[in-house]
This record gives C-alpha cells, sequence and structure tokens, in this order.
C-alpha cells in the first residue's frame, strides 16, 4: 500500500511541476519563433520559418516573400486585386496583406455574389432535382444529359472565379484579427517557397454539386473546392490561420434524394507530389472531411517519397473526420490538439491509409464521454505507424492498443519505419490544450 501511494504522490507531484511550468512553456511555445529578417525587421510578414522547425525546413528553406523590394509589397482588400498581385509580382519574392474580407465569389468591385450569377445553358437547380431524381433516372448510371451539361458549365465558371492561384516566393498575410477570405480556393500548385499566415479561411463553397446516385448504397452529393490546396508544390509554411464552414455549415444545409446536399470538399489538403510543408497553429473546425494529405491510393507513381508534413500545435475541433487521413507520406503530427464536443459529429482523428508512414506523438485528445476511443485511428491499408505518448482525457493512452482492442477487424501494427527530428520543441501532452487553445489560429499572430 505505501509504494502505492507513494507512486501517486510522485505522479500527482509530476503533473503539478509540468502545470506549474505553464507559463514558461507558453513563452517558448507562442508563437513559432523566425530567424531574423532581412530590411532590419522582425514583423511578421518578413518572417520565415526557423531551421529545425518541421519538413518545410529541410532541403534549404521556407522564406516566401520575406526578401521582398517594397515595390513587391501589397495590401489587397478584394480578389481582383488579390489575383492582380499575385500577377504583378509573378515569381519575385513578395507580400501579399489582407485587409479586412475578400470574397472569392464576388463581381470586379468586390461585392459578394451568389450562386444564381453563374448559372448558365439554362440550369437551375429545380430543374436538375427533376431530372435526376431516383424515381424517375434510377440508381443504375451517372447523371448526363442536358442539365448535366449545364452544371457543368455553370460549374466552370464559378470555377473560374473560385480558384486563386499562388505564385513562388509569396508570403501571404492578414493584417491585424479580421483578415478573412470567404468563398475562394486558395491554390499552392506546383510552386516553390509559400508562407501563409494569420487568415480565416471561410465557407469555400460549390455552388454546382453533383448527385452520383452509384456513390455507396444510397448515393451522395459530391462538391469541389478546398478552402486551402498545396498541390504538386515543395516548401510551404502555412501558419496560424483558421479553417471553417463559417456561416454555411453542412449540417444546416438540406437533404435532396434523402442525402445531405453537401457544398464543401476539404478545409486544407496536400496533394499530388506535394513536399516539405509544416503546418503549425492553426484551428480547423466544424468541418467534414478536414485534410487529405494523398489524395488517392493509385498515386503512388507521384506520391511515393514525397508528402513528407509536419502537423504541430494545431487544433482540430468537432472536424468529422481526416485530421488527417495519410496516403504514402512521411507525417509528423505532435503536440496537436483534438477535441469532439456533445453532440458534434465524429467519425475518427487518423486516417491510415496506403504506404503511409504516420507518427503521431505527444498530441491531446478531449473527447466527449459519447465518442469510443478506438474510433480515434481509422485504419484505411495495411500500413504501419508510430503512435507514443498521445492523452485522451487527460490520460496516457496507447491508441493502437486500445483501436486494436475495439475495432478487432481493423489490426494496426506499430512502427512506422522513421524517427522525426525536425522538432525544435515539444510540450507535453497536459500543456497541449492550454498552449494550443491560447496560441492557435488567425488573430493571434503578433507582429501581423
Amino acid at each position: 500500500m505505501s509504494t502505492r501511494i507513494s507512486v501517486r504522490r510522485n505522479h500527482a507531484r509530476a503533473i503539478a511541476v509540468t502545470m506549474g511550468c505553464a507559463s514558461l512553456a507558453l513563452a517558448l511555445s507562442l508563437p513559432a519563433q523566425a530567424a531574423p529578417q532581412p530590411h532590419g525587421t522582425k514583423s511578421a510578414e518578413r518572417a520565415v520559418l526557423a531551421k529545425g522547425d518541421g519538413w518545410a525546413s529541410a532541403e534549404g528553406s521556407t522564406t516566401g516573400g520575406a526578401a521582398a523590394t517594397p515595390d513587391h509589397v501589397y495590401t489587397v482588400h478584394n480578389r481582383a486585386e488579390l489575383i492582380a498581385a499575385f500577377e504583378d509580382a509573378g515569381d519575385a519574392p513578395k507580400i501579399v496583406r489582407i485587409a479586412g474580407t475578400v470574397h472569392g465569389n464576388a463581381d470586379a468591385e468586390g461585392n459578394p455574389i451568389d450562386c444564381e450569377a453563374y448559372q448558365t445553358d439554362g440550369y437551375t437547380l429545380d430543374k436538375y432535382l427533376a431530372a435526376y431524381d431516383p424515381g424517375t433516372w434510377g440508381r443504375e448510371e451517372v447523371p448526363s444529359g442536358p442539365l448535366e451539361d449545364a452544371r457543368l458549365a455553370s460549374a466552370k465558371l464559378q470555377k473560374a472565379a473560385v480558384n486563386v492561384y499562388v505564385p513562388s516566393n509569396t508570403t501571404l498575410i492578414g493584417t491585424g484579427r479580421d483578415a478573412t477570405v470567404i468563398g475562394a480556393s486558395i491554390q499552392i500548385q506546383n510552386v516553390s517557397n509559400v508562407i501563409v499566415r494569420n487568415i480565416s479561411f471561410e465557407d469555400t463553397y460549390d455552388c454546382f454539386p453533383q448527385w452520383d446516385p452509384t456513390d455507396g448504397d444510397t448515393g451522395h452529393w459530391n462538391s469541389e473546392y478546398d478552402n486551402l490546396v498545396v498541390y504538386g508544390s515543395d516548401h510551404v509554411w502555412v501558419d496560424h490561420n483558421t479553417f471553417s464552414d463559417g456561416d454555411r455549415p453542412d449540417a444546416d444545409q438540406p437533404r435532396y434524394f434523402n442525402e445531405l446536399y453537401q457544398q464543401h470538399d476539404g478545409l486544407f489538403d496536400i496533394v499530388k507530389g506535394a513536399d516539405l510543408v509544416t503546418a503549425s497553429w492553426n484551428v480547423l473546425k466544424d468541418h467534414d472531411k478536414t485534410m487529405l494529405l494523398g489524395n488517392s491510393d493509385k498515386a503512388g507513381d507521384t506520391d511515393r517519397g514525397k508528402l513528407r508534413v509536419t502537423l504541430h500545435h494545431n487544433l482540430f475541433k468537432d472536424v468529422n473526420e481526416r485530421a488527417p487521413r495519410v496516403r504514402f507520406g512521411q507525417v509528423d503530427s505532435y503536440n496537436n490538439h483534438f477535441v469532439a464536443t456533445k453532440g458534434s459529429v465524429y467519425g475518427y482523428s487518423y486516417g491510415i491509409g496506403a504506404e503511409s508512414h504516420l507518427v503521431a506523438e505527444h498530441n491531446a485528445f478531449t473527447l466527449s464521454g459519447e465518442f469510443d476511443q478506438a474510433k480515434i485511428l481509422k485504419k484505411w491499408s495495411e500500413s504501419s505507424l508510430t503512435a507514443a505518448d498521445n492523452w485522451v482525457n487527460g490520460r496516457r493512452t496507447d491508441l493502437i492498443a486500445v483501436h486494436n482492442a475495439g475495432v478487432p477487424e481493423e489490426q494496426l501494427t506499430t512502427g512506422a519505419g522513421w524517427t522525426p527530428t525536425l522538432r525544435n520543441r515539444v510540450d507535453h501532452p497536459l500543456l497541449v490544450p492550454l498552449v494550443v487553445g491560447l496560441g492557435a489560429g488567425a488573430g493571434r499572430l503578433p507582429g501581423a
């Protein structure tokens, strides 16, 4: 009995010491520290990724537009100005500041427009629903014919407005606490050396989801557009941003053909051979399909050896799945906080996909009692992972053992096959909810 008491006292003392060091941990953790900057400034817009801060610090460095000359520093207020800034500077180092709210679905003056502005060739949702009602169209074939062609033509018009392409050597940063991008899909596609910081990305919605009656047993509505996409690019740092569905959560959408009319795809995806990415101090919340690292089991030719991604000090709150779902990549996920509150929809956090090499360590999970801890992990393909020193509801938990006991048909094995070295600090998991809660997300970046 005396030994048990001693162990309990020692454990309690260790926790007390850990919590007593909280202020010190915060001082060291908030925000991610930047190296000395050019032009005699240490402001956030000229920050570069610190040495050793995740995969984006490997094989060179990630500096974005830190070396921008004064004529390549822009402040933009709408989509047209944003695109013009990117086009004006090209691949030269540039800093693009977002001030206020930029709407992706907007006219030439930046005023928001609705889905009807893109409708063409006779498309309306009512006509589309009538044409492809399973009661008349059936469930054996995907939609085709004039109304599907009209949907595609309308979707093409929206895509031209919504997708905004970021050049190489760019820092895209929000000024102040309220910089917001609504309804645009920021595409970091086939470029290098990009930094994105201090922006709230909201509600990148598809006006024209496609009905597919052959998708699953009951059919599904499938949509396009992610808030942010890293596609075939390298050396990308995404830091202190907030991603959500904004005022248009999927849960509030209607149901057609007894299926949710889902207008959102992902929040933040890293795909198509993207490599050397660090995502730190972001908030991803209130969403379904959150983050893909690799978008296809058949993409081995482009993704194998790539998709090296670090995720640290991010908050994943009330997201259903894909936080992230991993294929192929060497992914280091540490010091993140995963929260599923009562009444939210929770499927899983980590998806273990084809040839994935995930290391998930020193994370904190705060799950409502209605959720099964065995489902924190989800096995999609035969891959191993490393999952150590993760804490669930204040208790150190072996995620793999809990999963294998609770989901016996999906046995996972231990060992990702590599050991991360690019971590410039690691907080105790008991501190993670505190430091991430105080520091993560847009509007919390000093100097912005």
